[in-house]
């Protein structure tokens, strides 16, 4: 590829990198240029929960405690937590002399009208409050949050639930969060105004995206902020990201190809990282529907019957995507809960060897014995190969009869189909923040809509029993007892096969040489946090 045509791609695909007599200058030692496979859907950071949302929102805002790259949570604006005498009652107390973007001092009624904003129905960020009854403040510097019973894992919750300034908000009529399945937007929209460590520069939505080191954030002097200007720049095709990196007009490319690693590795002038990441990927099949939108059998939902399920997860070769597709860069599963997540069990971790005959009796059993069609809807911007994934399982499911057409998009339509249940059977990705079983259950499982719970439960199950035990469970104080319920929910979710496991993901961060941005299991980087210079 010549020079000439890298940057006519690199044009097309939106980069609007700075170029002159066909060459690109050079970053500063501060300045890091980012590059993921798509951006983030809005800046409003109590509106869209997924992982590109979030990372984008943790170096503009903060939230009350955060976890460290090991998982332990750690101080962010509150320096402690407790519960007090009353064990529906925690107790934080807040960072003095935080300062916003726009010069107001961080206070307790912030962080109040915060959390009761991610509380609203349009919030992505809902269900992880589900639980609270009542947040008040107790002083300027003091907040105090009830729950409807014992929560134990209340702080978990918090650390990607991000503080806004209460009168900015109000000033700018955006008390509430941006609605993703609208295409209303608010001030949050493309305005900024935290405590993080970088401010809002410029914004080019799906191209570029510039910060700037706040010069009043309250961490100088605690964490290295060493990374000055941040460029954000989303490019969706693997090969011109790639290309980018090599170029030198990416600094660090997060969203790594997995046919590129061994050619990245051997790049003498990069560092290529590797790690486990919290997040399984999994197919949803849509159960409760009568009859499918996205399928050609309109008499009947064939997916409510288990031995369809069954016979989708015998259909799949686990082990032959992770060798083909991902280049043996995942991990099988059998649960869609990584090994970090409380409550996990290797015993569920199981999955089966691939069976088309088997599969193919269960389909004639439940009376499908020439299959039918049915539309995979897909993201192909926001999981490693996605939509490559997609196309094995389409193979894979033709052997047994079963006619799967992908239809694959960006992450930003998927996700908003999904959390509308404008989808039968798709391909997602659900990462733990919290590292307990009871965030997949409150997102995925529990009846839709009910009680604040099951945002994203696309499949359409709902089972008032087990909707009583996931309920259980932000109220119990006792950990045996809490943890003998875990294992009931995860015997039922595993025999109902509402979703089918297929793989952990693995990570990998290529970036220069200067730089060594280790993986983080949530696969968030804090740029605060990023030495320049590493040999």
């Amino acid at each position: 590829m010549t020079t000439l045509t890298l940057k006519l791609r690199l044009l097309a695909a939106a980069l609007c990198f700075t170029a002159a007599a066909g060459t690109v200058p050079l970053a500063s030692a501060e300045t890091v240029r980012w590059s993921r496979s798509s951006d983030a859907a809005t800046l409003d950071p109590h509106s869209v929960n997924t992982g590109t949302n979030i990372n984008v929102s943790h170096q503009l805002y903060e939230p009350l405690v955060l976890r460290d790259i090991q998982g332990k949570l750690i101080p962010a604006l509150a320096t402690t937590w407790k519960l007090t005498s009353d064990p529906t009652v925690w107790e934080f107390k807040l960072r003095p002399g935080v300062k916003f973007h726009n010069g107001a001092t961080l206070t307790a009624d912030d962080v109040v009208f915060s959390l009761e904003r991610a509380m609203a129905p349009s919030s992505g960020f809902k269900s992880l409050l589900a639980s609270i009854e009542k947040i008040s403040a107790s002083d300027n510097l003091t907040v105090q949050i009830k729950t409807k019973g014992p929560n134990l894992i209340l702080p978990d919750n918090l650390v990607n639930i991000f503080i806004v300034n209460a009168a900015w908000s109000k000033a700018n009529k955006a008390e509430l969060p941006q609605d993703e399945k609208s295409a209303v937007e608010n001030h949050y929209t493309r305005n900024v105004n935290g405590t993080g460590p970088y401010v809002l520069a410029s914004r080019e939505q799906d191209a570029r995206t510039v910060l700037k080191l706040f010069p009043d954030y309250w961490g100088k002097g605690q964490v290295p902020l060493q990374v000055t200007e941040l460029v954000f720049l989303p490019i969706k095709s693997p090969a011109t990201r790639v290309a980018a990196l090599l170029s030198g007009e990416v600094d660090f490319l997060q969203d790594v190809p997995v046919q590129d690693i061994a050619r990245l590795q051997g790049t003498q002038s990069l560092r290529v990282n590797e790690g486990a990441e919290n997040r399984t990927i999994f197919l949803g099949l849509n159960v409760g529907a009568e009859p499918l939108k996205y399928a050609d059998v309109k008499d009947k939902n064939p997916l409510a019957d288990p031995r369809v399920r069954q016979a989708f997860n015998l259909a799949i070769d686990r082990d032959a995507i992770k060798r083909a597709v991902m280049r043996g860069m995942s991990q099988p599963a059998g649960i869609i809960s990584p090994p970090f997540v409380h409550g996990y069990e290797k015993a569920f971790d199981q999955y089966p060897k691939p069976d088309a005959n088997q599969a193919k009796k269960l389909l004639a059993d439940a009376g499908y014995p020439n299959g039918f069609g049915i539309t995979l809807h897909c993201p192909n911007d926001r999981y490693v190969n996605d939509e490559a994934i997609c196309t094995a399982l389409s193979g894979f499911l033709g052997r047994i009869g079963v006619k799967a057409t992908v239809a694959a998009r960006p992450i930003a339509l998927h996700s908003a189909a999904i959390n509308s249940a404008d989808t039968d059977f798709y391909l997602f990705g659900w990462g733990v923040p919290t590292f307990d079983s009871a965030y997949i259950f409150d997102y995925l499982v529990y009846t839709r809509g009910k009680d604040g719970r099951g945002a994203t439960n696309a499949t359409r199950y709902s089972n008032p029993a087990l909707d009583r035990q996931i309920l259980s469970l932000s109220s119990e104080s006792d950990v045996a007892k809490r943890d003998a319920t875990l294992h009931d929910i995860w015997s039922v979710v595993q025999k109902e096969q509402i979703y089918i496991p297929l793989h952990n993901q693995v990570l990998h961060y290529a970036m220069k040489r200067t730089l060594d941005i280790p993986i983080d299991p949530m696969n968030y980087v804090f740029f605060k946090n990023v030495k320049v210079g590493a040999k």
